[in-house]
């Protein structure tokens, strides 16, 4: 009896070791699927570019850069980039901060909707956003049009079309939820006894703030100051729809040069410069995430929220997401609106032809097939996005060097122009997917996968690491011990993961627009076809489009908030 006990924790112990040895072969390998995938379709599509404009006879060609040092023109573009990024990103954070507090300390009905509809713009494609503030800010938008019917007046009062201001307007509207959902997640987190415990010693409820909060809060203010940055720098579809040609920040200029001019030398060299900074942000950015994602002990919300119970606290909650709930909808609800009015008023007259597939159709098959191919890439880019991205938060959270994280990041801070058009340089034969369908999803997934990252890593990095520890105690192994311990605790981070994914993939405009077939639309490309045509019928069938790309991001939005981790950073 005593050597068959012997024999079994012999044999168990081999196992535990062969597993632990397979494990630790196997964390490295882990690198090859994202490795390989950003080497393919990241990597060396830039490659080709720089090669292409930069070394076209195999030697270095200093022309490109000297043109772009030597002219005037590219520093002040670099300038007006910079200088609208600043400004859109102090703004963003002084307009989300309010309504951070708010969804982080207060517990109201209604709560998840608001929050689901303040991060809509952030995923919606910049056309529709452009085609939404035209109806209410344009020459003869609704605001317009009201005050002059108001006051007699001949021409519109608000011109804020082709001008700085609406950018910088626009650039709110996206990326205010980035303020809201990082400050707001690490607020939430915080002890409100801190705050009280500095009240009771004498200091105002403002210095208590000054003082006590703001000091913790910072990391995280930098953190999506640094994001909203970013963005804001690799402006494009903003800049090119609303800002007019008097107007071009890096990446406006990049498509400039290579879509117009087609001087690719110059758009390599802009690419570099942008693709520098934006890489030196986001190393920042993970500096300063890694300070945030620290293993945390999480509150309960009844401790970390409480409800209103004074009318003044319920006015100021009123006002406070309502101000910013009117913001962000008014677009959207113009959208919808303008898409059931017709000619002979109300009617879905427009929704009905989007299954009509009329002679010479700008979009080549029924509009209503745009809605059916979104869905299906989305669904694909699933398939690629989220094991990629999985395997890299896993992977980041053993790996030693730091710059690992913003190597990441970086399709997210790179000019879709320039990924592109580096598929359509790099990849011909021998690996021939120019002209395969599945370039869609692949580019997608390069765009998504980022955000399954930001989404699984800060709950990996909260797992107390005691609990790892007592499974490898009680005898499990490192892949046992992953699957008993951290994926339980991940799936709801996966599956929110998943919902950003399909969100980014139906909204996705401009990688799509260079990449995919002419009859297989997507809904943002056959919207920019239909607004491209003249006639009432197509710019009301763009509406239409529009309108559906919306619910469909609502939806998937409303599911993301209901499994949504309330640490992560998105």
């Amino acid at each position: 009896m005593d050597g068959r006990r012997t024999a079994l924790v012999a044999n168990n112990q081999n196992t535990r070791r062969a597993s632990a040895l397979a494990f630790r072969v196997a964390a490295p390998l882990g690198w090859l699927l994202p490795g390989g995938f950003l080497l393919l379709f990241y990597f060396y599509p830039l490659a080709a570019i720089f090669q292409r404009s930069l070394a076209p006879d195999g030697a270095f060609d200093w022309d490109g850069v000297a043109r772009v040092l030597a002219t005037p023109y590219f520093a002040n573009v670099l300038g007006f980039t910079v200088a609208q990024a600043a400004l859109s990103t102090a703004l963003t954070v002084l307009c989300g901060l309010p309504a951070a507090y708010v969804l982080s300390r207060w517990e109201f009905p209604g709560q998840a909707l608001v929050r689901a509809v303040i991060t809509v713009p952030f995923l919606l494609p910049t056309i529709v956003v452009a085609l939404g503030f035209s109806i209410i800010l344009g020459p003869a938008g609704w605001i317009n049009t009201l005050l002059q019917q108001a006051f007699g007046l001949d021409e519109p009062p608000i011109k804020l079309l082709n001008t700085v201001w609406i950018i910088i307007v626009a650039h709110i509207y996206y990326n205010v939820s980035v303020v809201v959902r990082i400050v707001g997640n690490f607020w939430a987190h915080l002890d409100p006894q801190l705050e009280s415990a500095a009240q009771m010693l004498g200091a105002s409820r403002w210095r208590a703030f000054r003082e006590v909060t703001l000091p913790l809060l910072a990391p995280a203010l930098v953190a999506a100051s640094l994001l909203v940055f970013v963005f804001d720098f690799t402006s494009f579809g903003v800049v090119l729809l609303l800002g007019g040609p008097r107007l071009a920040t890096l990446e406006v200029e990049i498509y400039r040069q290579t879509v117009n001019l087609f001087d690719l030398p110059v758009a390599a060299v802009l690419s570099l410069v942008q693709i520098g900074v934006t890489f030196g942000l986001m190393a920042l950015y993970a500096r300063v995430q890694s300070a945030l994602a620290r293993p945390l002990r999480l509150r309960p919300q009844q401790i970390t929220r409480r409800i209103p119970h004074t009318t003044g606290e319920r006015a100021a909650i009123a006002l406070t997401l309502g101000t910013l709930v009117v913001f962000v909808a008014l677009p959207l609800v113009a959208l919808a609106a303008q898409s059931v009015s017709t000619a002979d008023g109300f009617g879905l007259r427009y929704y009905t032809e989007l299954f009509v597939n009329r002679r010479n159709s700008v979009t080549y098959v029924p509009p209503i097939e745009a809605v059916w191919n979104s869905l299906a890439f989305a669904v694909l880019t699933i398939a690629l996005a989220l094991p990629l991205g999985t395997l890299s938060a896993q992977r980041l959270m053993q790996a030693r060097w730091r710059w690992l994280d913003p190597v990441l990041m970086l399709p997210l801070a790179t000019s879709a122009v320039t990924l592109g058009f580096g598929f359509i340089l790099a990849l011909g034969p021998p690996i021939n997917l120019r002209s395969s369908a599945w370039l869609v999803p692949f580019a997608h997934a390069l765009i998504a996968f980022p955000f399954v990252v930001r989404s699984v890593l800060p709950v990996l990095r909260s797992i107390r690491p005691n609990l790892r520890e007592a499974a490898r105690v009680l005898g499990a192994s490192p892949a046992h011990a992953w699957r008993a311990v951290d994926l339980p605790i991940i799936t709801r981070a996966l599956v929110a993961g998943a919902v950003f994914t399909f969100t980014v993939s139906v909204g996705e405009f401009g990688a799509t627009s260079l990449v995919g077939r002419p009859e297989m639309p997507t809904m943002p490309v056959a919207i920019f076809r239909l607004l491209g045509q003249p006639g009432a019928l197509n710019s009301g069938q763009a509406l239409a489009l529009s309108t559906i790309l919306v619910l469909v991001s609502i939806s998937a939005i409303m599911l993301m908030e209901r499994l949504r981790w309330e640490g992560a950073d998105f």
